[in-house]
């Protein structure tokens, strides 16, 4: 099953870290978790909190342990498919949630968000169109899918931001099969 996952963080730097994760199934089913900060985790940039709006107190005081969200984040994710709209940002995160946790790595592994929305308007229209027509219809589908502007900024919170991804998939596959109707 898929899953749209994504993190926010604590900067954008080498030694940032997750402080929030999120994810929706494909069916819906969701869970978000603020993370509190492993003992080694010290990075921070006001910055980034003013766009997130997490302060470091608030995950101190409020966040869930930072293994036992990896734990259950090995427990509920594994074997499914795990999308992202930032992988190389977010499998950052996850990467630094895993090892902090004393867990493989790799026990998760994220893909590109892009490649699934792609799939989805391909393998649909791909039931009824071929060569140019077919690139050019997922190209459209794609683009009326965006949720947002190109210069509107995503929630920049962990729970909306998967569920957007999870909402531009829904809204691919009722695009692209409206175009087939």
């Amino acid at each position: 099953m898929l899953a749209f996952i994504d993190f926010e963080a604590s900067s954008l730097s080498k030694r940032s870290y997750p402080i929030e994760v999120a994810w929706v199934f494909e069916d819906g089913r969701s869970e978000a978790h603020l993370i509190r900060p492993a003992p080694a985790w010290d990075d921070w940039d006001d910055a980034a909190e003013a766009i997130h709006g997490i302060a470091r107190a608030e995950l101190e005081q409020q966040g869930q342990d930072h293994a036992a969200v990896a734990r259950r984040m090995v427990a509920e994710l594994s074997g499914h498919d795990l999308l992202a709209s930032a992988p190389s940002w977010d499998g950052k995160w996850l990467s630094a949630l895993l090892r902090a946790a004393k867990l493989p790595r790799h026990s998760l592994r994220l893909r590109d968000s892009d490649d699934a929305h792609r799939e989805r308007a391909h393998a649909i229209l791909s039931q009824a169109l071929s060569g140019n027509a077919l690139a050019s219809a997922v190209a459209e589908v794609l683009e009326q899918s965006e949720p947002r502007g190109k210069d509107e900024p995503p929630a920049h919170r962990a729970l909306a931001d998967a569920q957007e991804e999870h909402a531009r998939w829904l809204a691919i596959g009722r695009l692209a099969r409206k175009r087939l109707a």
